[in-house]
Protein backbone atom coordinates (compact mmCIF):
# COMPACT_ATOMS: atom_id res chain seq x y z
CA UNK A 1 0.00 0.00 0.00
CA UNK A 2 1.05 3.23 -0.65
CA UNK A 3 1.30 6.03 1.72
CA UNK A 4 0.15 9.41 0.49
CA UNK A 5 -0.10 12.68 2.65
CA UNK A 6 -2.47 14.95 2.25
CA UNK A 7 -1.69 18.53 3.31
CA UNK A 8 -4.63 19.75 5.70
CA UNK A 9 -5.96 19.35 8.69
CA UNK A 10 -9.82 20.34 7.36
CA UNK A 11 -11.41 17.39 8.57
CA UNK A 12 -14.18 18.43 6.38
CA UNK A 13 -11.79 18.32 3.03
CA UNK A 14 -10.66 14.65 4.32
CA UNK A 15 -13.41 13.26 4.18
CA UNK A 16 -13.87 14.30 0.62
CA UNK A 17 -10.57 13.29 -0.32
CA UNK A 18 -11.02 9.43 1.92
CA UNK A 19 -14.12 8.95 -0.37
CA UNK A 20 -12.48 9.97 -3.21
CA UNK A 21 -9.49 7.76 -2.93
CA UNK A 22 -11.62 4.79 -1.73
CA UNK A 23 -11.18 2.49 -4.69
CA UNK A 24 -7.17 3.02 -4.33
CA UNK A 25 -5.02 1.39 -2.62
CA UNK A 26 -3.52 4.01 -0.49
CA UNK A 27 -2.89 4.76 2.64
CA UNK A 28 -4.21 8.71 3.04
CA UNK A 29 -2.35 10.33 5.88
CA UNK A 30 -2.98 13.91 6.61
CA UNK A 31 -0.87 17.14 8.73
CA UNK A 32 -3.34 16.00 12.09
CA UNK A 33 -1.15 12.66 11.94
CA UNK A 34 2.17 14.90 12.50
CA UNK A 35 2.45 16.67 15.68
CA UNK A 36 5.24 18.99 14.16
CA UNK A 37 3.43 19.84 11.15
CA UNK A 38 4.03 23.28 9.98
CA UNK A 39 1.99 25.53 8.73
CA UNK A 40 2.56 26.74 5.97
CA UNK A 41 2.00 30.58 4.85
CA UNK A 42 0.09 30.51 1.46
CA UNK A 43 1.84 33.55 -0.01
CA UNK A 44 1.11 32.72 -3.51
CA UNK A 45 -1.39 34.63 -5.62
CA UNK A 46 -2.85 31.95 -7.52
CA UNK A 47 -4.63 28.73 -6.44
CA UNK A 48 -1.65 26.93 -8.59
CA UNK A 49 1.00 28.52 -6.58
CA UNK A 50 -0.21 28.13 -3.03
CA UNK A 51 -1.06 24.64 -4.05
CA UNK A 52 2.40 23.82 -5.35
CA UNK A 53 4.20 25.91 -2.13
CA UNK A 54 1.93 23.98 0.33
CA UNK A 55 2.66 20.05 -1.55
CA UNK A 56 6.51 20.87 -1.95
CA UNK A 57 7.15 22.16 0.75
CA UNK A 58 5.38 19.39 3.01
CA UNK A 59 6.80 16.86 1.12
CA UNK A 60 10.45 18.04 1.52
CA UNK A 61 9.53 17.92 5.20
CA UNK A 62 8.70 14.62 5.73
CA UNK A 63 10.38 13.77 2.17
CA UNK A 64 6.99 11.67 1.33
CA UNK A 65 4.59 12.17 -1.58
CA UNK A 66 2.20 14.81 -0.69
CA UNK A 67 -0.67 16.01 -2.59
CA UNK A 68 -2.48 19.50 -1.48
CA UNK A 69 -4.78 21.61 -2.90
CA UNK A 70 -5.72 25.11 -3.04
CA UNK A 71 -9.09 25.90 -4.05
CA UNK A 72 -11.93 28.73 -3.57
CA UNK A 73 -14.21 31.05 -5.06
CA UNK A 74 -14.70 33.48 -7.83
CA UNK A 75 -17.46 35.48 -7.50
CA UNK A 76 -17.43 37.74 -11.31
CA UNK A 77 -19.59 40.62 -9.34
CA UNK A 78 -17.10 41.12 -6.93
CA UNK A 79 -13.79 41.18 -9.09
CA UNK A 80 -12.96 37.35 -8.79
CA UNK A 81 -13.16 37.67 -4.97
CA UNK A 82 -12.90 36.15 -2.31
CA UNK A 83 -10.67 33.99 -4.51
CA UNK A 84 -7.32 32.56 -2.86
CA UNK A 85 -8.55 34.47 0.16
CA UNK A 86 -11.58 32.12 0.66
CA UNK A 87 -10.44 30.10 3.36
CA UNK A 88 -9.93 33.53 5.27
CA UNK A 89 -12.16 36.01 3.65
CA UNK A 90 -13.69 37.54 6.92
CA UNK A 91 -10.09 37.33 8.68
CA UNK A 92 -7.50 35.37 9.91
CA UNK A 93 -9.60 32.39 11.95
CA UNK A 94 -10.90 31.26 9.20
CA UNK A 95 -14.66 31.06 10.36
CA UNK A 96 -17.18 29.51 7.28
CA UNK A 97 -20.03 31.40 8.81
CA UNK A 98 -18.05 34.58 8.60
CA UNK A 99 -16.90 34.00 5.50
CA UNK A 100 -20.19 33.15 4.09
CA UNK A 101 -22.04 36.25 6.01
CA UNK A 102 -19.47 38.88 4.05
CA UNK A 103 -19.44 37.35 0.57
CA UNK A 104 -23.50 37.23 1.46
CA UNK A 105 -23.55 41.31 2.49
CA UNK A 106 -21.05 42.50 -0.51
CA UNK A 107 -23.82 40.97 -2.94
CA UNK A 108 -26.85 42.00 -1.20
CA UNK A 109 -27.55 44.88 -4.38
CA UNK A 110 -26.66 42.47 -7.02
CA UNK A 111 -29.76 40.58 -8.92
CA UNK A 112 -29.63 37.40 -9.01
CA UNK A 113 -28.76 36.66 -12.89
CA UNK A 114 -25.22 38.79 -11.79
CA UNK A 115 -24.39 36.60 -9.15
CA UNK A 116 -22.70 34.20 -11.36
CA UNK A 117 -19.76 32.37 -9.17
CA UNK A 118 -17.19 29.64 -9.79
CA UNK A 119 -15.42 27.34 -7.60
CA UNK A 120 -11.74 26.80 -8.49
CA UNK A 121 -9.77 23.58 -7.55
CA UNK A 122 -6.04 23.12 -8.25
CA UNK A 123 -4.36 19.96 -6.98
CA UNK A 124 -0.47 19.87 -7.13
CA UNK A 125 1.11 16.05 -6.01
CA UNK A 126 4.82 16.31 -4.48
CA UNK A 127 6.84 13.37 -5.21
CA UNK A 128 10.36 13.43 -4.13
CA UNK A 129 12.67 13.31 -6.56
CA UNK A 130 10.15 14.18 -9.49
CA UNK A 131 8.64 17.13 -11.54
CA UNK A 132 5.11 18.77 -8.97
CA UNK A 133 1.91 17.69 -11.42
CA UNK A 134 -0.64 19.78 -11.09
CA UNK A 135 -4.32 19.39 -12.02
CA UNK A 136 -7.53 21.45 -12.23
CA UNK A 137 -11.16 21.58 -11.70
CA UNK A 138 -14.07 23.86 -11.78
CA UNK A 139 -17.50 24.00 -10.90
CA UNK A 140 -19.79 26.70 -12.60
CA UNK A 141 -22.60 28.47 -10.54
CA UNK A 142 -24.43 31.47 -8.51
CA UNK A 143 -24.74 32.64 -5.19
CA UNK A 144 -27.95 32.34 -3.54
CA UNK A 145 -29.51 35.48 -1.05
CA UNK A 146 -29.00 33.16 1.92
CA UNK A 147 -27.71 30.14 2.74
CA UNK A 148 -30.02 26.66 1.97
CA UNK A 149 -28.83 23.38 3.73
CA UNK A 150 -26.67 21.68 6.06
CA UNK A 151 -24.77 19.56 4.56
CA UNK A 152 -20.78 19.70 3.16
CA UNK A 153 -18.44 23.37 4.60
CA UNK A 154 -17.22 26.52 3.59
CA UNK A 155 -19.42 28.57 0.87
CA UNK A 156 -21.61 25.18 0.03
CA UNK A 157 -24.71 26.44 1.25
CA UNK A 158 -24.83 29.56 -0.47
CA UNK A 159 -23.85 27.92 -3.89
CA UNK A 160 -26.55 27.19 -6.04
CA UNK A 161 -25.90 24.47 -8.70
CA UNK A 162 -28.29 25.26 -11.89
CA UNK A 163 -28.81 22.03 -13.07
CA UNK A 164 -29.37 20.37 -9.72
CA UNK A 165 -31.76 22.77 -8.70
CA UNK A 166 -29.74 22.96 -5.47
CA UNK A 167 -27.08 24.79 -3.05
CA UNK A 168 -23.94 22.34 -2.55
CA UNK A 169 -25.20 21.92 1.02
CA UNK A 170 -28.54 20.20 -0.05
CA UNK A 171 -26.17 17.22 -1.64
CA UNK A 172 -25.28 14.42 -0.13
CA UNK A 173 -21.48 13.35 -0.13
CA UNK A 174 -22.15 10.81 -3.26
CA UNK A 175 -24.23 13.40 -5.17
CA UNK A 176 -21.30 16.70 -4.31
CA UNK A 177 -18.61 14.24 -5.19
CA UNK A 178 -19.48 13.04 -8.72
CA UNK A 179 -19.63 17.47 -9.75
CA UNK A 180 -17.64 19.17 -7.56
CA UNK A 181 -14.72 21.27 -8.28
CA UNK A 182 -12.23 18.65 -6.35
CA UNK A 183 -14.18 16.30 -8.04
CA UNK A 184 -13.74 17.12 -11.48
CA UNK A 185 -9.85 17.84 -10.98
CA UNK A 186 -9.62 14.25 -9.11
CA UNK A 187 -11.22 12.29 -12.36
CA UNK A 188 -8.40 13.84 -14.19
CA UNK A 189 -6.05 12.10 -11.34
CA UNK A 190 -7.50 9.47 -11.59
CA UNK A 191 -7.24 9.16 -15.29
CA UNK A 192 -3.50 10.06 -14.60
CA UNK A 193 -2.71 7.01 -11.65
CA UNK A 194 -1.79 4.53 -13.46
CA UNK A 195 1.48 6.95 -14.60
CA UNK A 196 1.63 8.51 -11.18
CA UNK A 197 1.42 5.07 -9.55
CA UNK A 198 4.82 3.87 -11.45
CA UNK A 199 6.76 7.06 -9.50
CA UNK A 200 4.98 6.71 -6.12
CA UNK A 201 6.83 3.66 -5.54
Amino acid sequence: MTTLLLATTNAGKKREFEHLFRDFDIDLKTLADFSDAPDVEETGETFKENAGLKAETISRRYNISTLADDSGLAVKALGGRPGVYSARYAGVERNDQANVEKVLEELKDVPKEEREATFYCVLALAIPGKATRYIEGTLSGYITKEPIGHEGFGYDPIFYVPHLGKTLAELTSDEKNKISHRAQAFQTLKELWPEIEGDLK
